[in-house]
């Protein structure tokens, strides 16, 4: 097996998430991973705690909106912040490379039950990450909820729209638009 080569956990999460669109989440392995990989149970370990885990990753997502939220400029408004945040992700994890990928994982994900109480539970520890981050920026604690909130609704809009095959933009681009549309909905409520 060729152990010794690199990127050992794009490669696994990449074999996981072809095997999940192929046989079904409930259907996959560890050691089917491993072995379409190349690789060895062990290796997948080393790099994730479960096969759950090469979907949701680890709080690489929450470090990088609380990183971007505290580095926005002083004179942000809490939603400007989010927006900030928002661009990071796009430059940093939801890049064009990444986007096949994505609509393979967004289609997985929409099969299996558990799979999206997962990706609910996550989407829930982000809107608390942003939350904290702004309250520590030294937002009120109901602004912070609530621009957490608006921002966690627009990137699930945004992660939708940009990880559709067709489309083209990037994602802080779509993020932005989403963004902009959710606060213009909120003023008709």
């Amino acid at each position: 097996m060729a152990r010794w080569q690199p990127n050992a956990s794009e490669r696994l999460a990449l074999a996981a998430l072809e095997l999940f669109a192929e046989r079904g989440y409930e259907n996959t392995t560890v050691i089917d991973i491993a072995q379409r990989a190349g690789l060895t149970k062990s290796t997948f370990f080393r790099h994730f705690q479960d096969k759950r885990e090469v979907l949701f990753g680890h709080d690489a997502m929450n470090r990088l909106l609380v990183e971007a939220i505290a580095a926005a400029p002083a004179t942000a408004t809490p939603l400007e912040a989010v927006a900030h945040a928002m661009d990071a992700v796009g430059r940093e994890a939801f890049t064009p490379a990444r986007r096949e990928f994505s609509a393979l994982r967004h289609a997985v994900i929409a099969a299996s039950p558990e799979l999206r109480e997962r990706e609910a539970l996550k989407g829930l520890a982000l809107t608390a990450a942003m939350t904290d981050a702004l309250k520590r920026r030294g937002v009120p604690d109901l602004a912070s909820c609530v621009a957490a909130e608006l921002g966690a609704l627009a990137m699930k809009i945004a992660y939708e729209r940009w990880s559709d095959p067709a489309g083209g933009d990037d994602f802080s681009e779509v993020a932005r638009r989403a963004l902009g549309e959710v606060r213009a909905a909120s003023t008709l409520c």
